[in-house]
C-alpha cells in the first residue's frame, strides 16, 4: 500500500499565488494586428491629420497664395516656404474680430462654468452614494433622465426669464445655462465613481466620529480626483467650443467668446480663409493644453464603475 503525504509546501498557499495564477491567464505575447487593421487605422488617422495639416499650413500663408494655389504646394514647391508669415495671427488677434479679447472672454466663461458644476455635483454625488434619505433612488433616476433632454428646448423660457432679470448678454447668463445643462452628467459620472470607493474607509471615519463634511473633504474628494478631472475635461471643452449657447445668450459684442469671434473673420463674400484658419488654431491652444495636462486622469475617471474585479 502506498501512502501519500502532503508536504507543507503543497498545503500552504504562498502570498500572491492568486495574483500569479490570474496573471498566467493572460497571453504575454498577444497576436499582432493584421495588415487590414493597420490599413484601416492609417486611413482613419490620415482622415483626421491631413485636413488639420492643411488648416495649419494655410494659417501661415498670405491671401495671394491662398487664392492662387493649394496648401500642399508648400511641400511640392519648397521655394514658397520663404513666403510664410505670422501676419494672419496678428490680424486675427488685433483686427476687427478682436480674437485676443474674445480669448479672455472665453476664459471668463469657461472657468466658472467648469468649476461650479463640479463643486455642486460632487456634493450631490456624495449624498446619492453615502447618505440614506427617502426617495434617493427616484431622485437620482430623475436627474439622470435629464441627460436625454436636448438643451435647446429650454432656450425660449430661459431667455424670457433672463430678460426679466436683465441677464441677457452677460457672462452670468452663460454660466447659469452651462451649469444647468452640465449638472446631470456631472452627478452621474461622480456618483458612479464614488460608488466604487471602499466603504470600509467611510465606515471607519463614521466610527471615529467624522461628520459628513469632514468625510467629504478629507476622504471622498481627494479619492475622487480622477473622476473630477475627467468631467473637467469634458465640461471645459464643451463650454470652450460651444457656439449655440454663446450666440443665444451673449451674441456679438464686447462679451463674445472665441467661437462667436471666429464667425467675424470670414466675410460675406467667402473671403478671409487665411484669418479663419489662424483664429481656429488660436482657439485650439488652450483645449489641447488642458487635455494633455489631465489626460492621465481621463481613462481612470471614465471607466470607474464600469467593471469590477
Amino acid at each position: 500500500m502506498t501512502v501519500t503525504t502532503k508536504t507543507p509546501d503543497t498545503v500552504t498557499t504562498r502570498p500572491g499565488a492568486r495574483k500569479l495564477r490570474r496573471a498566467a491567464k493572460f497571453d504575454p505575447n498577444p497576436a499582432k494586428a493584421g495588415w487590414a487593421t493597420k490599413a484601416v487605422l492609417i486611413g482613419l488617422c490620415a482622415a483626421w491629420i491631413v485636413p488639420l495639416l492643411g488648416t495649419f499650413v494655410t494659417s501661415f500663408r498670405s491671401l495671394d497664395d491662398v487664392n492662387s494655389s493649394g496648401w500642399w504646394t508648400v511641400f511640392t514647391n519648397p521655394s514658397t516656404l520663404n513666403r510664410l508669415t505670422l501676419e494672419n495671427y496678428d490680424n486675427a488677434l488685433t483686427g476687427n474680430a478682436h480674437m485676443g479679447r474674445a480669448f479672455i472672454n472665453s476664459l471668463a466663461i469657461s472657468l466658472p462654468a467648469t468649476i461650479i458644476p463640479i463643486l455642486i455635483a460632487a456634493f450631490a454625488a456624495y449624498a446619492f452614494t453615502f447618505m440614506e434619505f427617502k426617495g434617493r433612488d427616484v431622485l437620482f433616476l430623475t436627474v439622470v433622465s435629464l441627460l436625454v433632454v436636448p438643451n435647446y428646448v429650454a432656450f425660449v423660457p430661459i431667455l424670457k426669464l433672463y430678460r426679466e432679470l436683465g441677464l441677457n448678454g452677460t457672462f452670468a447668463s452663460v454660466w447659469l445655462a452651462h451649469i444647468g445643462f452640465g449638472m446631470s452628467l456631472a452627478i452621474y459620472i461622480l456618483r458612479n465613481y464614488m460608488a466604487t470607493l471602499p466603504k470600509t474607509v467611510i465606515e471607519s471615519a463614521k466610527i471615529d466620529g467624522a461628520s459628513h463634511y469632514q468625510t467629504f473633504f478629507r476622504l471622498v474628494l481627494p479619492m475622487s480626483v480622477p473622476a473630477l478631472a475627467s468631467f473637467a475635461i469634458f465640461q471645459f471643452l464643451w463650454v470652450w467650443n460651444d457656439l449655440l449657447v454663446a450666440l443665444v445668450f451673449i451674441g456679438p459684442g464686447e462679451n463674445e467668446p472665441v467661437t462667436v469671434g471666429l464667425t467675424h473673420l470670414k466675410t460675406q463674400l467667402g473671403q478671409g480663409w487665411e484669418l479663419t484658419t489662424a483664429g481656429g488654431f488660436i482657439t485650439m491652444i488652450l483645449p489641447i493644453l488642458v487635455f494633455l495636462s489631465l489626460q492621465r486622469f481621463f481613462i481612470r475617471g471614465m471607466t470607474a464603475g464600469a467593471v469590477k474585479g
